[in-house]
């Protein structure tokens, strides 16, 4: 009888069901439970990186439009460095002054993308990364928008002239160091969702 109900009686014990099943679905509950928080921080954290270099980029060219435009460079280190204010029309270091409008597209077609990318971001080095990228493409975007000559035609801000060198602004070196971030972790196999593969 022992043996019969022993048996017969396993797979209806609570024991017996929530060792086979339920144990492994709370298991995977607490796992899942969170992604979501983590995922969210990470959000946080690419906008906020974004905030700061937008500001910084703003209130650079706010600076650089009030005190240094129309005057002599500023040298900070010799003739090595200074700071002298110039309009471009072109892309980032000056490039491309005949594509000013394409230009603009492309810098609100990279703002899309990055804030579609940013649903399923799980990694804070690629939040870090992509929020560079997109406070350097949103303070361009702004002088592309609201600056002489026109709407969507505007000459951007730059005024950090080195030595032998392309003059450009905190916007271009947000979005070089966005740019050379993430080509770093992809190298190293690690993609924005948080995992990791090896090729």
């Amino acid at each position: 009888m022992a043996e019969a109900e022993r048996i017969i009686g396993t797979p209806d014990t609570p024991d017996a069901a929530g060792g086979g099943q339920e144990r492994p679905d709370a298991e995977q509950e607490q796992e899942q439970a969170p992604e979501r928080p983590r995922g969210k921080r990470r959000v946080a954290v690419l906008f906020a990186v974004a905030l700061f270099a937008y500001l910084l980029d703003l209130g650079s060219k706010m600076l650089v439009v009030a005190k240094l435009e129309h005057h002599e460079p500023i040298e900070i280190i010799g003739d090595w460095l200074r700071f002298a204010a110039i309009r471009n029309a072109g892309a980032a270091f000056g490039f491309g002054e005949a594509f000013t409008i394409i230009f603009t597209v492309i810098a609100a077609a990279v703002i899309v993308v990055i804030a579609r990318l940013a649903r399923k971001l799980h990694s804070l080095p690629w939040a870090i990364a992509l929020g560079l990228l997109l406070g350097g493409a949103l303070g361009n975007l702004t002088d592309r928008i609201f600056r002489a000559p026109g709407v969507f035609e505007g000459a951007v801000v730059d005024f950090i002239a080195p030595k032998h060198f392309a003059v450009f602004n905190l916007a271009d070196s947000a979005i070089v160091c966005g740019g050379i971030l993430i080509v770093i972790l992809s190298f190293r196999g690690l993609d924005p969702d948080g995992t990791v593969h090896k090729d």
